[in-house]
């Protein structure tokens, strides 16, 4: 587009304001983690379409300003069974060159047609944060739900691609995580776009941590 070098993806439309999706019926989505930078939409919905027929969309869910991918998506299917069977038959299968992860994805609505999901029992923002922090100089996020089983570098890995990290933090057994950045702003970006994702195994709940300089 004139003017900018931002790359654009073009998608079909859908959930917008004036579509109404029924009350009553469930949303049969599924989340899929662990997504090679590789994979697009287009691969994402051939790899379940060629064995679930009711298959109707699938998304690669990508980082606004860049047009990278986070490594995860949503796949929506027209049939319950063919979903709980792809829940079931299709963790660990490989999608190009890394075996995917399978979780649940609820929807929850938010501004204006779009949709954020909760993972796993996890909940996402919607773009106006709900955790407040009246320190504007705080730069440390709070991590809840972490897997026991992920590493400080696991951890460190997705959130760095929002900007310079200062430390990560992970205390034995608390079942937690700490993410300090050196800029503030890019501390706000991380903690609305990475809330409700899946690292490891469990979907992580993100809030602002206590200012370093109090104690913890």
């Amino acid at each position: 587009m004139p003017n900018t070098d931002q790359p654009f993806r073009l998608n079909w439309a859908t959930l917008s304001t004036g579509e109404k999706r029924s009350e009553n019926g469930p949303d049969l989505s599924i989340f899929v983690g662990d997504l090679g930078a590789d994979v697009t939409d287009s691969l994402l919905h051939e790899t379940f379409a060629s064995k679930y027929p009711s298959v109707k969309a699938a998304r690669v869910v990508i980082v606004a300003n860049t047009g990278r991918s986070k490594g995860y998506g949503l796949v929506r299917f027209g049939d319950e069974t063919e979903r709980s069977q792809a829940m079931n038959e299709m963790n660990g299968v490989y999608c190009s060159s890394r075996p995917m992860r399978i979780g649940a994805a609820t929807p929850r609505k938010s501004s204006g047609y779009q949709q954020q999901y909760s993972l796993q029992g996890g909940y996402a923002s919607n773009g106006n944060s709900t955790q407040s922090d009246g320190d504007s100089s705080n730069t440390t996020i709070f991590v809840g739900g972490l897997d026991p089983n992920v590493t400080e570098e696991d951890l460190r890995q997705p959130f760095s691609q929002y900007g310079e990290i200062v430390s990560v933090k992970i205390p034995v057994g608390k079942g937690c995580g700490f993410v300090q950045y050196a800029n503030r702003k890019n501390a706000e970006e991380a903690l609305q776009k990475l809330n409700g994702m899946v690292i490891g195994k469990q979907t992580v709940r993100l809030s602002w941590g206590r200012n370093p300089a109090n104690k913890q």
